[in-house]
């Protein structure tokens, strides 16, 4: 094992110089060539075609910790502690659990240290309140090693218990269409909202939408799939009201149409939310589990997940055979310098996601992955982002790929996956129904040994300046029609801005913007 991990080093290593060069083509001056769907103008700013009804790509740059482009803060240390024979994992929760009980100050109650060395550790570790950052010595081999021993947990859960309910009555939109990547939008009335307001937006998923997506004839051996049911909804905050328009935070990852939504159509309400942790973080350190192998239906090690939070980090953490290894699913998160190396690969048809990040308002950056037969990463059910991943490279037989029944907001930005494939795709009847699995989703400026990006009924995917061989299939257990290709721009020729998440990011909040996230 330690072998295993002293190459893992090494590995790492060799991941972050694979990266550079991804950074410098960013950079190059002798880039020439411009996408026709976003572009510097001649005044210098970003310019975007649309779509007929107005679509156009988002501005992923609210992505990340804060909402892209804060630093991540490095709160005070308040208790240290070093490992111990045996389980370290009560010692561990206690320290935590102390800070834990600490009065907030500017939104933090303080740092837990871990000294160098190997805690060995047969449960998960827990943080349950706002405020709390769990911290090593470093990951490397002269660091903090979190050893994973027992039976099969995750080895650090980050959870918040949140609860929303409506704050008034629902008012529905007014527009004949709404387009992904717009701020604003009309109501029938906003005599109840004010800016400053959460509001939740409730799109209801309706027979006639389901048929659009050709998602109701969905059946495997022999029986009927069901694709998606109920709504899919996503919160905002106003930020002005004109009259019944009304203006939010952050850009729709989604087109809205109502001729496919029913008589009640999209709603908005107001909402409030109790038991969301904030400023949460764990960083610096090392998880390792015991080789793993076996399908993906046993139990297995995974390294951490975060749940129920806003505005947290994970950083400078490297991650030894773990097994679906990483999920995020709160929001305004960032996961910095985050690298996984798998000495096994599990067996089967079915493959782990390495990544799932299925919240909002994610930023995986510069994150490394070496395995075989996993995806590298995925996204969930009804996922409405902006997720980004920003330069990360992952190695082996696997796949970034969008996993089940409409995601949207995805942009995976100057990434390379030599060994294996970038897919946005329908899915068809595989698991359960998964179907479409990802709409309005970017490709820019990327590498992998193919592209599979196919065309949603009444939304788009892109692949901007990407380089790899092209596919084209059918829905999967299909031998034909195949499915209608998304749209290719620049293709096998990178394209200026360099990086489309820094380029907006810039634009928005100025240079100091990227400095504050490491560029």
């Amino acid at each position: 094992m330690i072998s295993f991990i002293l190459k893992g080093m090494k590995l790492g290593l060799i991941f972050c110089i694979a990266i550079l060069p991804v950074v410098a083509t960013a950079q190059q001056v002798g880039i020439s060539v411009k996408s026709e769907w976003v572009y510097p103008n001649n005044s210098g700013k970003l310019a975007y075609k649309t779509l007929p009804g107005g679509d156009r790509i988002m501005d992923f740059s609210h992505a990340g910790y804060m909402g892209g482009g804060v630093k991540i803060p490095n709160p005070e240390i308040k208790i240290t502690i070093a490992p111990i024979e045996g389980d370290n994992t009560k010692n561990i929760q206690q320290a935590i659990d102390q800070v834990s009980e600490m009065k907030l100050t500017r939104g933090f109650r303080g740092t837990v240290l871990l000294k160098a060395g190997v805690y060995n550790c047969e449960a998960p570790i827990m943080i349950n309140a706002s405020g709390v950052v769990l911290r090593g010595s470093g990951s490397d081999q002269n660091g903090t090693l979190i050893n994973m021993t027992g039976k099969a947990h995750p080895c650090i859960v980050v959870r918040g218990n949140v609860v929303s309910k409506a704050a008034g009555k629902p008012v529905a939109f007014s527009d004949a269409y709404v387009p992904s990547g717009t701020y604003s939008f009309d109501l029938t009335n906003t005599a109840e909202l004010k800016v400053g307001d959460t509001i939740r937006i409730s799109r209801p998923v309706t027979t006639a939408w389901v048929k659009l997506m050709g998602m109701d004839t969905l059946v495997r051996d022999g029986k009927k799939q069901t694709w998606i049911t109920g709504e899919i909804t996503t919160d905002r905050i106003i930020t002005r009201i004109d009259h019944k328009k009304v203006t939010v935070n952050i850009p729709l990852t989604d087109s809205y149409d109502p001729k496919y939504l029913g008589k009640q159509g999209t709603t908005v309400v107001k909402i409030s939310s109790t038991g969301e942790l904030s400023q949460v973080g764990i960083e610096n350190l090392r998880m390792v589990s015991p080789d793993q192998t076996g399908t993906i239906n046993e139990s297995h090690h995974k390294a951490f997940t975060m749940s129920g939070l806003a505005d947290g980090w994970a950083r400078n953490i490297e991650v030894f055979n773990t097994v679906n290894s990483v999920s995020v699913t709160g929001r305004r998160i960032t996961v910095d310098n985050l690298s996984i190396a798998h000495r096994l690969a599990t067996t089967g048809a079915a493959k782990p996601a390495d990544i799932n990040g299925s919240g909002r308002q994610l930023l995986f950056n510069r994150c490394r992955i070496t395995g075989d037969n996993m995806f590298f990463f995925g996204t969930g059910a009804k996922v409405t982002g902006p997720v980004v991943l920003l330069n990360c490279v992952f190695k082996g037989n696997g796949w970034i790929q969008p996993h089940q029944r409409w995601a949207t907001g995805l942009l995976i930005d100057n990434c390379e996956v030599p060994d294996g494939g970038i897919d946005f795709m329908n899915r068809g009847a595989m698991g359960s129904g998964h179907g479409w699995s990802i709409g309005w989703a970017v490709a820019w400026n990327s590498k992998a040994k193919s592209f599979l990006n196919q065309q949603p009924p009444g939304a788009a995917n892109w692949v901007i300046g990407g380089q790899g061989e092209k596919q084209k299939k059918a829905q999967p257990f299909n031998k034909d029609p195949f499915v209608a290709e998304g749209i290719y721009d620049a293709y096998g020729t990178p394209v200026t801005p360099g990086s489309l998440y820094l380029a907006q990011l810039a634009e928005r909040l100025g240079p100091a913007a990227l400095i504050n996230i490491g560029y």
